[in-house]
């Protein structure tokens, strides 16, 4: 793994700035009793499942667990200046791939491969642990899977005559077209916040491109292949159809009844392209605050063309990781809520699909048992393209892809933004 120069640089800051100011740690913690928390759950049932699990925690063991709730757009950003600062948090959320392995270089991250309970990996197995492991170490506990696919309203699709979900993109255009026939829009998409319309690009890419090469891209850090090409130019050609919403550039992610999840929730819109979560965030946005009634779910249909399996996947984990000064309780922490128990009412509280075996039995919403079931049948799964190539090289990537969809840049400049981000390290 090479250093990445921004968290290297956020590393020597927080050295020179803890021997100047005579520190014993650099943990955001107060104490030994104390455990400073970061998680991106900033409203309704998450916020509550987390202060729950705190009270727990601090009543098995005495340690007090302070609840910080962030923005998931804004949790990069303040871990970075956290780590500048040589104030990081004991515990953050973390979703693996190169991002982690930038904080890793920077030495900022605790192994905490030797301390996960015997108990959790038996229930975990092995290849959730996949995503938080650097040359043979791991840095951080899964606690939910989320495969990518595209949600749908039912009721919109019957009201546009579209009888089958589809399972090619010609299928995907043609159901586009009878949406704007019906005069719905087709599908929402919040590319203010950049991520979401660069995932309209992964997902080219991830038909374009073989295993292998999505697989090492995050090591070699090589866009020289033509896939990286074929997939920016058929994301171009798809977009030139107009199938996203009206203002789709300045629209909010996940943020409001105008965001493109609100616009899902709110019957706006009839598609939109995200995570496994999305059922979670969805359900907050709809006007009684309940789960959609006539929410659906199907997996990125195949293309024509290209060297990628037809059922292969882009997805990720969310979990958490230790500071590298954090107190041991950080991972009685982490074990404390991979337990069935917890992982269960994770579940109930962010219509999320667990990592611990015997929790999955706690998923009865039929979406999110659509997802399992696609999940457990896809050729293979490839982490989210941006947590896998590091916030550099991956922040380039996003910002190259609204550019090219806003009409200001070419498939060409995308993939030679890339390469260029690549060069800089």
């Amino acid at each position: 793994m090479t250093l990445r120069k921004t968290w290297a640089a956020a590393a020597t800051v927080a050295a020179a700035s803890l021997a100047l100011a005579g520190c014993s740690d650099g943990s955001g913690g107060s104490d030994e009793n104390t455990l400073e928390f970061w998680q991106n759950s900033t409203t309704g049932a998450g916020v509550e499942y987390w202060d729950e699990v705190a009270a727990a925690f601090e009543e098995e063991t005495g340690t007090a667990v302070a609840v910080t709730s962030i923005q998931n757009e804004d949790m990069d950003g303040k871990l970075q200046t956290a780590a500048n600062s040589g104030d990081m948090p004991d515990v953050f959320m973390a979703r693996g791939g190169g991002k982690l392995a930038d904080m890793v270089d920077a030495g900022v991250v605790k192994d905490i491969g030797d301390l996960i309970s015997d108990d959790v990996k038996a229930s975990y197995g092995e290849a959730p642990f996949s995503a938080f492991t650097i040359e043979g170490s791991v840095y951080g506990l899964p606690i939910s899977v989320l495969p990518e696919g595209i949600f749908y309203s039912q009721d919109l699709f019957a009201e546009a005559g579209i009888d089958e979900t589809p399972t090619t993109f010609d299928e995907l255009n043609e159901a586009v077209d009878a949406l704007k026939a019906a005069e719905i829009q087709p599908i929402a998409l919040g590319a203010k916040a950049a991520w979401p319309a660069a995932h309209w690009y992964y997902s080219f890419a991830l038909r374009a491109c073989g295993q292998e090469t999505l697989e090492n891209v995050a090591a070699n850090v090589d866009f020289s292949d033509g896939c990286w090409l074929e997939a920016a130019e058929d994301l171009q050609e798809f977009s030139a159809t107009e199938p996203f919403n009206e203002g789709f550039l300045t629209t909010d992610a996940q943020e409001g009844a105008g965001s493109s999840a609100g616009l899902l929730a709110n019957h706006k819109a009839a598609m939109e392209l995200m995570g496994g979560w999305n059922v979670g965030v969805i359900a907050d946005l709809t006007p009684e605050g309940e789960p959609l009634a006539d929410l659906g779910w199907f997996p990125l249909p195949a293309t024509d063309s290209g060297e990628g399996e037809p059922t292969a996947m882009m997805g990720g984990v969310d979990g958490f990781s230790c500071s590298q000064d954090s107190p041991d309780a950080c991972v009685d922490f982490l074990n404390f809520i991979a337990q069935p128990e917890w992982q269960k009412k994770y579940v109930d509280a962010f219509n999320a699909i667990p990592v611990a075996q015997e929790a999955q039995e706690a998923v009865t919403d039929p979406v999110l048992t659509s997802i399992m079931e696609s999940y457990n049948e896809a050729a293979y799964i490839v982490l989210w393209l941006d947590t896998s190539l590091g916030q550099n090289v991956g922040n380039a990537l996003n910002t190259a892809v609204v550019e090219m969809l806003a009409g200001s840049g070419t498939p060409e400049n995308l993939v030679e933004s890339a390469t260029q981000a690549a060069a800089r390290g």
